[in-house]
């Protein structure tokens, strides 16, 4: 097939146009920057997704079987008038796929083993989730009244290899110094994740299973694991045995740390409100069967071992907040 890859360059893209170039697709990525990727293997065309003219005149006369629509600008938000714009600049009756990376976060905080419904997230969550929420609801709109061939995947934490968020690595930089890792509160929130190859693979699925069109699919491993169990998971993999220190979210608010910008306490955007979903639809209907964390993390680790350079300084506020006195385990 002729695949259009929107974000092929990065983190879950880069997996996606992997495995779509290894079942031997012909794939060309729409991305802002040009990139020396992929050996000339697949197209390369630049447009801001945002851009609304240029991508309609990069993409005038162009054709494909299936896109991916699968990047998101953290700067200044995707919204579903960009998804909108981007679907009618592709769609062609010949268009068998529209596949749009979304969200577990458009169930809303503290949802707990998500079905796939509708979007359910509330006026007051976070740009992010709205503007999937917004996407999800616009794409399925078109398919109801024209018969538009959207699918969704919504994806939980995504971790493995090139994640361009500081999550695991966070933790394996401080393991491997012999640093404590600070647990907010209990350690009893939930956290579910999904493997980046795991997430390609069930893309791929959508794309070769008719039966996906029109429908949402969640994708995650089978069970959510609390903050604390991760972390064990995590430095397991590592062979090393984690010492952990408890610190009470309200210290942590007041100390500076912070889950979404520099000092991080608890990896990037770790440290939120648990949503946890069910994958038995992607299971039944896309014979999707998650790699074992244990392989994925193990994977990534072999993975930050050969790529990625340590940090070995900057944890100030870390060594503040585990002070004599804080609960160690």
């Amino acid at each position: 097939m002729r695949i259009l890859v929107i974000g092929g360059t990065q983190f879950i893209g880069r997996h996606l146009v992997d495995a779509l170039l290894a079942a031997g697709h012909r794939v060309t990525m729409l991305h802002r920057k040009a990139r020396r990727l992929f050996a000339g293997r697949a197209e390369q065309l630049l447009a801001s997704r945002d851009d609304e003219t240029t991508v309609r005149r990069v993409l005038k006369g162009r054709r494909f079987d299936a896109v991916f629509d699968n990047a998101y600008d953290w700067a200044n938000g995707t919204t579903a008038a960009h998804v909108g714009f981007m679907a009618d600049a592709c769609a062609h009756p010949g268009l068998k796929r529209y596949i749009f990376t979304s969200t577990v976060a458009v169930y809303g905080d503290g949802q707990a083993m998500c079905r796939e419904t509708a979007p359910l997230v509330k006026s007051n969550a976070s740009p992010y989730a709205l503007n999937k929420a917004e996407s999800e609801r616009l794409l399925f709109r078109l398919h109801k009244r024209s018969g538009f061939p959207a699918v969704t995947l919504r994806p939980p934490f995504v971790y493995g290899p090139h994640n361009n968020f500081y999550r695991e690595q966070f933790f394996w930089d401080r393991l491997r110094l012999g640093r404590p890792i600070l647990i907010p509160g209990d350690g009893r929130t939930l956290m579910h994740f999904v493997y980046v190859k795991d997430l390609a693979r069930l893309a791929l699925a959508a794309l070769d299973n008719d039966a996906a069109v029109g429908h949402a699919f969640n994708a995650a491993h089978g069970e959510p694991l609390s903050q604390t169990d991760a972390v064990r998971l995590i430095a397991s993999v590592a062979g090393v045995e984690p010492t952990l220190v408890r610190v009470p979210r309200k210290r942590i608010a007041d100390s500076g740390a912070s889950q979404f910008s520099e000092p991080f306490y608890f990896a990037q955007y770790f440290d939120l409100p648990p949503i946890t979903e069910d994958i038995t639809k992607a299971r039944r209907r896309l014979g999707f069967t998650p790699t074992s964390m244990e392989q994925g993390f193990g994977e990534t680790y072999r993975w930050y071992l050969r790529h990625h350079k340590p940090r070995s300084s900057g944890f100030e506020i870390e060594d503040q907040l585990i002070s004599p006195g804080v609960s160690r385990t």
